[in-house]
């Protein structure tokens, strides 16, 4: 065995993706999806982007419910060009689970599990008629990057402080905690603007990962829908002791 293949045996990889999607919040369907493995310093041992062709192609009324439906003429110069391919959701998720067992992946990831999750086993079981129930297979682990960042970034005191001065609120005046804001924050980058395609958001989010991981502290990494919710307590409990 060479010495490189006995390095990537014992590093530990994540599969870190994201979807683009259509139809709803509460019923997506992805018609980008992208993904990359890499270890928990950033380094990225596989990058691939996919568009779906069932949503892409077959489900025009879906696809018109795209949240960022003015980049769709985008997706097709891309795929000109072979910055993306097109294949079926079955051999997209063929493709993944062949890349798991290369690198021998047992974590997957993304900024906010929850919603990405879902996305992924609503279009297997959409498209197979719920002949396949879960896109990845049992005794996967799961973790989520946001529920990470808000532990370990965005609950810290100069992070509320950059939120406040640079008014980075929800219109319910809450800390906003998403990927962008997030991304501005570590890389001192104010006008970041977050691409919203699958592979080059999940770039962003393995930077964010990794500035987790690197603080090298205990830290929760399970899917929390309300993990947005620290973030707030640690800001009010910073307004209280001001």
């Amino acid at each position: 065995m060479k010495v490189e293949e006995i390095k990537m045996n014992r590093k530990e990889f994540f599969m870190v993706l994201d979807t683009e999607t259509a139809n709803s919040v509460n019923e997506p369907i992805p018609y980008d999806i992208g993904y990359a493995i890499a270890d928990r310093h950033g380094n990225i041992a596989l990058e691939r982007s996919f568009v779906v062709a069932e949503t892409f192609l077959d489900m025009k009324d879906v696809m018109n419910t795209a949240y960022y439906a003015d980049k769709i003429p985008n997706y097709w110069d891309d795929l000109k060009s072979g910055k993306r391919i097109m294949k079926s959701i079955f051999n997209i998720r063929k493709q993944m689970l062949a890349d798991m067992k290369e690198y021998n992946v047992k974590k997957v990831g993304a900024y906010n599990m929850a919603f990405d999750r879902k996305a992924l086993n609503n279009a297997i079981r959409y498209h197979s008629k719920s002949l396949i129930r879960w896109f990845f297979p049992y005794g996967t682990e799961y973790f989520c990057i946001w529920n990470m960042a808000c532990q370990m970034i965005l609950s810290t005191n100069t992070y509320i402080k950059f939120a406040e001065k640079n008014g980075f609120e929800s219109e319910k005046g809450n800390l906003l905690t998403n990927a962008e804001v997030c991304y501005r924050y570590i890389k001192k980058e104010i006008d970041f603007v977050e691409s919203h395609t699958g592979l080059e958001d999940v770039k962003i989010e393995i930077e964010i990962m990794k500035k987790c991981f690197d603080q090298h502290k205990k830290m929760d990494r399970s899917i929390k829908p309300a993990c947005w919710r620290l973030p707030q307590k640690k800001r009010k409990e910073l307004h209280e002791k001001a």
